[in-house]
């Protein structure tokens, strides 16, 4: 894998499997008259194509980040991953407070990546 790859591609992988696992615990709500039970199953058969793609992602990031630097990385897709779904699919704005709470997060996040 190039340099430049071997950056990009667990990031790319993240982010793909975080839109899975967002729409596993979260796409659900629409269907508030579905048995629990079925959800559940549901949830977990979209889980496990999240794991099959965050596993690769991890596993390739850690040549070039640090297991923090990851699970950083990690974080920072899952927020911008929430607030496009939750805008797009549960039709939900992204309050002011939320957003600023969200981009303190993502500064935190800057922090992991200075050290």
């Amino acid at each position: 894998m190039s340099s430049a790859a071997a950056y990009v591609v667990p990031v790319a992988l993240l982010g793909a499997s975080n839109l899975f696992m967002t729409l596993a615990w979260y796409g659900h709500l629409k269907f508030k008259a579905a048995p629990l039970a079925l959800v559940i199953m549901v949830s977990w058969g979209i889980a496990f194509i999240e794991y099959c793609l965050a596993v690769p992602a991890n596993r390739l990031g850690h040549g070039v980040y640090t297991a923090a630097q990851l699970k950083t990385i990690q974080e920072v897709v899952t927020l911008v991953v929430f607030c496009g779904f939750s805008v797009v699919y549960l039709k939900e704005a992204i309050s002011l407070t939320t957003a600023a709470g969200f981009a303190l997060i993502a500064l935190g996040a800057m922090l992991v990546f200075r050290g």
